[in-house]
Order: C-alpha cells, then sequence, then structure tokens
C-alpha cells in the first residue's frame, strides 16, 4: 500500500513539473508562432484556430493579451470591421513585425539546430554508457 501511495503522489510531482516544464517551453515559442501567422491578415478567432491545426492550441486568455503586447510593441497592426453583422478585430504584421519575425526565425533556427545536436549527442553517449 505505501508503494502504491507513494508512487501516486510521485507520479503527480513529475506530472506537474513536466506541465510546468513544458508550459515554459511553449510560452517561448506562441510568440514566433502568432507572428508567422499573421503575415496573412487574420482576427483572432481564426488565428486562433490556425495555430491549433498546426497542433498549438491556445487559450483565449493567452492569445488576446498577447496579440495587445506585440500590437503595443508596434509588431502588428490591427483594425474593427464588420464581418458577417459582428464586429471584429483583424491582426496583421507590420514591417517592423515582419523584420522581428525574420529575426526570430533565424534565432529559432541557431537554437533548434543546437538542441538537435546536444540531444543527438546526450543520446548516443547514454546508449555507450549502458
Amino acid at each position: 500500500m505505501y508503494y502504491t501511495v507513494y508512487e501516486t503522489e510521485y507520479m503527480a510531482e513529475e506530472d506537474d513539473l513536466y506541465e510546468s516544464l513544458r508550459a515554459e517551453l511553449r510560452r517561448g515559442s506562441l510568440g514566433l508562432a502568432v507572428l508567422a501567422r499573421l503575415r496573412v491578415e487574420r482576427y483572432g478567432y481564426t488565428l486562433r484556430q490556425a495555430l491549433a491545426d498546426d497542433g498549438l492550441e491556445m487559450e483565449e486568455s493567452t492569445l488576446y493579451p498577447l496579440l495587445r503586447r506585440l500590437e503595443a510593441k508596434g509588431l502588428l497592426f490591427s483594425e474593427w470591421r464588420e464581418e458577417e453583422k459582428r464586429k471584429k478585430r483583424f491582426y496583421v504584421l507590420s514591417p517592423a513585425g515582419e523584420d522581428m519575425l525574420q529575426r526570430l526565425i533565424r534565432e529559432w533556427r541557431t537554437i533548434n539546430a543546437s538542441l538537435e545536436t546536444i540531444i543527438a549527442t546526450s543520446h548516443k553517449t547514454s546508449n555507450q554508457e549502458g
């Protein structure tokens, strides 16, 4: 019984840690994903759907503050328009947003290449040690 309780508590802590680290990893990628998707004008709902279709689901409570921050930094333009008898706010990259996106893509690719090397190297090392 003790073993089962201990194992359950350990697994819950491990799951919490995983979720925390996963959220941190995702949070660092969301701005890049939003900027990339806003090369084409979209309103919030269609942006959220496009990201979800790409496997990056995001809560509205995360998306809209991010959009406001990016716009406040001059990386996005937005405009209210009526569509289908409803007012919707459309977003698109500004020229500064496009420049920033290109810089972030270069950085992402550098980080990704480094991580791939680190992961591959550590995988080989751990297999040789075992």
